[in-house]
């Protein structure tokens, strides 16, 4: 084991060696950040009682995140390669016994030039929006209760709880606790509904659409008609006739960012009651609109023939693994005889998180700050895109934007150079089951940091506006 430090700690920052991180590898940057610092002291290039930068220092000195590092320094610290003193900082302590287990990585010529590559698809949470310390709050409170001994298929009721208040306050959907179960996300609630429908029934899906969604529904074994959305969402007039379901994303279409209009909600409720088809209405970011206030959901519309889905992944987190659903009593209950008789129940752990979370007000709060900081990306987006002579689809919601294009070609070609240069952009095509009707690129502006968004807007900005 590594000793204690040197009377002499507490020397000047030492000057590191080149620590190449190779984004291309399988290794996570952590681990092989944490490999080569292991590497300088078993060789001599670090020497015990040497200082090591902070871990938010040396992470903008090689371009990561400050997670990298900091569980790059937690490793060493655990095997005792290295030593922290409060308020001093880390220090190096020596080699313990025995040659360090490390992999080298060869480099090549054609190895592709380091960068941190910025990420705007869509589909990923705002998490630098949420308050850390409400965070922790949440975590602390949810551990509080002693562990369950016995299965739950309905659903913790405190997040129960919080959620119709959430659904009331933000989304003027009047529920019940009781009306409400607990789900794992809303794709892990798709398989559920998808199961409990006949085998090979008929389900339309938006086209372009959610594909995970439409890849639930298949691996029940349903068959898939897809249906063509426009500037005003889903064409109702357009859904074929002997449909089990409808599944949509009424609130801000995804990836169009349409929204479903007044006239076409109610065309769609009447269907369905005509019909005799659910519809499962999918309000994955419902809750973020910057122009004006949200249309009534259809589960408000039609609580008799709509099956509300919701979740915490685009809220806050997919750490917590939480949604829900509001559905008619019929489907309520095919849903809990199916998780009876599988075994399968939403975990508790991000419920409690949930619950905590929103059960002193942290929850609207939050929703406020994301709000003001999605509404603020959303602009500059905007203004960038309009500065490379193009504009933007959609209503002004959600978390992403579409940049139409002219053509397949030009979508590939922007992808391709955007990637070349640090920037990752994901295209249309992808959101299509069948051939793409349309071309452009879905730009996400949630998920990176701000500072991450604002190196990335000029390089957008000059792939869009082309050679």
């Amino acid at each position: 084991m590594a000793g204690p430090l040197p009377p002499d700690f507490g020397r000047p920052l030492v000057d590191l060696p080149p620590l190449p991180l190779d984004r291309t590898a399988g290794r996570p940057l952590a681990v092989q950040l944490a490999d080569a610092l292991r590497a300088a002291t078993a060789d001599g290039t670090l020497c015990a009682g040497d200082r090591l930068p902070s871990t938010r220092a040396l992470a903008a000195t090689l371009g990561v995140s400050r997670t990298v590092t900091a569980a790059a320094y937690d490793q060493l610290l655990a095997e005792g390669w290295a030593q922290g003193r409060r308020g001093s900082g880390t220090y190096v302590v020596g080699a313990p016994a025995g040659p360090p287990a490390r992999v080298r990585t060869p480099a090549t010529a054609t190895a592709p030039p380091e960068r941190a590559l910025v990420d705007l698809t869509p589909g990923t949470p705002c998490v630098s929006a949420l308050d850390r310390a409400a965070w922790r709050r949440a975590w602390r409170a949810a551990a509080d209760p002693a562990p369950d001994i016995g299965p739950d298929a309905v659903g913790l009721e405190a997040f129960r709880v919080v959620v119709v208040e959430h659904l009331l306050r933000h989304r003027g959907l009047p529920a019940d606790p009781a009306d409400l179960l607990a789900t794992a996300g809303s794709t892990a609630a798709i398989g559920e509904l998808a199961r409990t429908l006949p085998a090979g029934a008929r389900v339309a899906v938006e086209e372009p659409g959610y594909q995970r969604a439409t890849a639930a529904l298949r691996d029940a074994g349903l068959v898939v008609a897809s249906v063509p959305v426009d500037a005003a969402g889903l064409v109702v007039e357009a859904l074929p006739r002997g449909l089990a379901a409808v599944y949509c994303t009424p609130a801000h279409q995804y990836p169009t960012g349409s929204r479903l209009s007044a006239a076409r909600r109610v065309a769609l409720v009447e269907r369905a009651r005509a019909e005799g088809f659910l519809v499962l209405e999918d309000d994955y970011d419902g809750e973020l609109r910057y122009d004006v206030a949200p249309l009534p959901l259809l589960a408000a519309l039609g609580p008799d023939v709509v099956v509300h889905l919701g979740t915490a992944s685009k809220l806050l987190t997919p750490t917590l693994g939480a949604g829900w659903l509001v559905a008619p009593p019929a489907v309520r209950d095919a849903l809990l005889e199916a998780r009876e008789r599988s075994g399968g129940r939403p975990g508790r752990a991000g419920q409690r998180v949930f619950a905590a979370f929103g059960a002193h007000g942290d929850l609207a709060r939050h929703l406020r700050r994301l709000r003001r900081e999605l509404a603020g990306r959303r602009a500059a987006v905007g203004a960038t895109v309009l500065a490379a002579g193009l504009s933007v689809a959609g209503d002004a919601a959600g978390a992403h934007v579409v940049v139409p294009l002219p053509d397949a070609t030009t979508e590939r070609a922007a992808v391709a150079a955007a990637a070349a240069r640090g920037v990752r952009l994901d295209g249309l095509a992808r959101h299509h089951a069948g051939i793409p009707a349309g071309a452009g690129i879905v730009l996400g502006y949630a998920g990176p940091a701000r500072d991450e968004l604002e190196r990335a807007l000029p390089v957008v900005a000059d792939v869009l506006a082309g050679p």
